[in-house]
């Protein structure tokens, strides 16, 4: 064999093991991981609250595996009914299905598998409430807010962001069995959360949308008009994120990081406003930097939701 022959057969299992990973990364990818990251972070802190203290770690490992089996369906079956328009637009052209990485019989395959999969392992590993709410979600996720509100109304994540805050009541039920108030609260919080979150991100893409006919907020109305409305859902969620210290009987911990942490928020939105109203250019206005410090805010005061108990027992 010679020398060129060795490097050829080296290469080619090598080039074989790239295009698995390539595959095997194009499904993950369908799955939206950051997102999944996101809803996690609603779920465990919960579970500390309801359990007053640390839960046990095989009923959290079992929640996270099926939460996120349950919302990378819902993901993934939103690639597939989006594919159209995400082959348009600049932040998901790079997705599987655009790129023809998975075909969109695979990934409805994929999306339903997992369907079925997350509710057998919150069923028989969690409970079947926990089980009946993720599928809820993802069922909301797919059919009211991807193929109904979304390409219908500037209202569609006011509406379709319900999804995004069912992990607090799974995180809740996956302890106790059963509904409360204190993950009710979480819910609200979340969902007032959503549109002030995504709409900054709207923002910096609404070329995007506005090239695929989506009416996302941004793509109608003008930047102050939109952080007009950010400052007010904003307002309503501290508002109601210092409902939980009543409700719950919190100890200290949690009320003080909602007041600064809210605080902080209603800073930075109504700045963002202010820059609106001087101009609707977007390297004015900044959108991202609320987009970022919303993440910042909802995990923060997650984590202060865990550690609550955990200081104050």
């Amino acid at each position: 064999m010679t020398a060129v022959d060795s490097q050829v057969s080296v290469s080619r299992p090598l080039a074989r093991a790239a295009t698995l990973r390539d595959i095997a990364a194009a499904y993950i990818g369908l799955m939206k991981p950051r997102v999944i990251e996101l809803l996690l972070l609603t779920t465990v802190p919960v579970m500390f609250y309801a359990q007053r203290g640390v839960p046990p770690l095989g009923l959290v490992v079992a929640t996270v595996l099926g939460g996120t089996l349950s919302a990378g369906s819902a993901n993934a079956l939103n690639c597939v009914y989006d594919r159209d328009i995400d082959e348009q637009m600049r932040r998901t052209r790079r997705r599987a299905l655009p790129r023809h990485m998975v075909s969109p019989r695979a990934a409805l395959v994929f999306g339903l598998g997992l369907a079925v999969l997350s509710t057998v392992v919150l069923g028989l590993f969690v409970n079947w409430l926990s089980a009946g709410l993720a599928l809820a979600a993802s069922a909301f996720y797919l059919f009211v807010y991807t193929m109904v509100l979304k390409r219908r109304t500037t209202q569609n994540i006011v509406w379709g962001g319900l999804a995004g805050c069912f992990p607090a009541l799974i995180g809740w039920t996956a302890v106790t069995g059963e509904l409360a108030w204190p993950p009710v609260v979480l819910f609200l919080v979340v969902f007032l959360w959503t549109p002030p979150h995504t709409w900054a991100l709207a923002m910096r893409y609404r070329e995007d949308y506005a090239a695929v006919d989506v009416p996302m907020l941004p793509v109608l109305r003008s930047g102050e008009e939109v952080a007009k409305q950010i400052v007010a859902y904003s307002w309503v969620m501290v508002a109601v994120s210092l409902a939980l210290w009543p409700v719950a009987d919190t100890g200290a911990v949690y009320p003080v990081a909602a007041v600064v942490l809210g605080a902080a928020f209603l800073v930075e939105a109504h700045l963002m406003w202010h820059r609106a109203r001087s101009s609707d250019d977007l390297s004015v206005i900044k959108p991202m930097r609320l987009f970022h410090w919303s993440n910042m805010y909802l995990s923060l005061l997650f984590v202060a939701v865990a550690l609550d108990p955990l200081l104050t027992r």
